[in-house]
């Protein structure tokens, strides 16, 4: 019998901006100066924002928190691949990506503080509260997208994680359930080298993330996460697809994570030093800067008021949210589910008798 080839394919990488800055033009997706600006300020707010939250932790003032150092470009450029009435869907690590979304940075604080009002989605803002289970909310993307082509809405669902949850039996259902209906989401997978303490090579054995989409017969792709052109470009193409019904696709974010996993984690004790500096040279936020300095989109004095009126913005967040008066009794139990169920009363009703001395 014959040998027949029945499947071939390659797997794309897309760079547009390198290290130095420099970036291809062929490849470089229509933006304004004003919205490289606003991307340069919201990655400048994210890692300030992620600073102050690490102080803010060490001082015991929030609880353990997953910092977002170094893929800023991953998540941002992503995101503003979005429109208001498209669905975003994150994981614990995509803060900038919500804050752009429309979160406050005080309510992040609170969330983070322990204080679950903090997770209270603004009116109007299309995303879900911050997904702690690893991969578990891709499920959810995938049902949005079905509710929202079923709906006849014209609207894209981005749901983002990390390599290690592409592991996860819940990535598996997502990508094939989403193939087989051709549903409107694109999966973002940060690929930041490590899932907690193991590394990408332990975790699979495909060379690349983006390679998965075959199975699924979605189309994948993999892109330089520390270029916030090249992730933007990538999800646009995506969410344009999604939007003409040509259903979902895969996009790898190629980064590095270059804090520790979550604040309660010491990167140290598994990955060698050297490791990380290589990656703070690909920085997304000083390539950035690079390529605006070349451009003159940015000097030393526009450099120091974006740095300033981000600090004081924080500073502000901070405040707003350590003055707000911690949750009643009553309200812990409030956010859990839409409509409380009788075993939530119950212990409810019995915390409260217990405060009164009479539990």
């Amino acid at each position: 019998m014959p040998v027949t080839n029945l499947v071939s394919y390659s797997v794309e990488r897309l760079e547009v901006m390198a290290p130095d800055g420099t970036v291809d033009e062929s490849l470089m997706p229509d933006l304004t100066s004003e919205r490289i600006r606003e991307m340069y300020r919201m990655m400048v707010f994210t890692r300030r924002l992620d600073e102050r939250m690490f102080s803010l932790q060490r001082q015991g003032r929030i609880g353990t928190f997953a910092r977002v150092l170094g893929q800023e470009g991953a998540q941002l450029g992503a995101a503003y691949a979005l429109e208001d009435r498209d669905w975003l869907v994150p994981a614990f690590r995509d803060m900038g990506a919500q804050l752009l979304r429309g979160m406050k940075p005080e309510h992040m604080l609170q969330y983070w503080g322990g204080d679950e009002r903090g997770n209270i989605i603004p009116e109007g803002v299309r995303m879900l509260p911050t997904s702690i289970p690893v991969g578990t909310h891709m499920l959810h993307a995938a049902g949005i997208a079905w509710a929202m082509k079923n709906d006849g809405e014209d609207v894209a669902v981005l749901t983002i994680f990390g390599e290690g949850a592409t592991s996860e039996g819940d990535f598996s259902e997502a990508m094939n359930f989403a193939g087989v209906l051709q549903l409107p989401v694109i999966f973002l997978c940060q690929n930041n080298q490590w899932a907690i303490s193991v590394p990408y090579h332990k975790q699979t054995a495909a060379c690349t993330v983006a390679q998965k989409a075959i199975g699924y017969g979605v189309p994948g792709i993999q892109v330089d996460g520390n270029d916030i052109f090249a992730v933007y470009r990538a999800t646009r193409e995506a969410v344009d697809r999604a939007r003409a019904g040509d259903g979902p696709s895969l996009v790898e974010a190629h980064t590095y994570r270059l804090a520790d996993h979550t604040t309660s984690d010491d990167a140290r004790k598994y990955r060698a030093p050297e490791e990380v500096v290589e990656w703070e040279a690909k920085d997304p936020l000083l390539r950035l800067r690079l390529y605006m300095r070349a451009q003159g989109l940015l000097d030393d004095a526009e450099e120091h008021s974006v740095g300033e009126a981000v600090d004081e913005k924080v500073t502000r967040a901070v405040e707003a949210f350590e003055s707000v008066d911690p949750p009643s009794p009553e309200e812990i139990f409030a956010h859990v589910y839409a409509q409380m169920p009788r075993h939530l009363k119950q212990q409810q009703e019995e915390l409260l008798l217990r405060l009164k001395g009479k539990g």
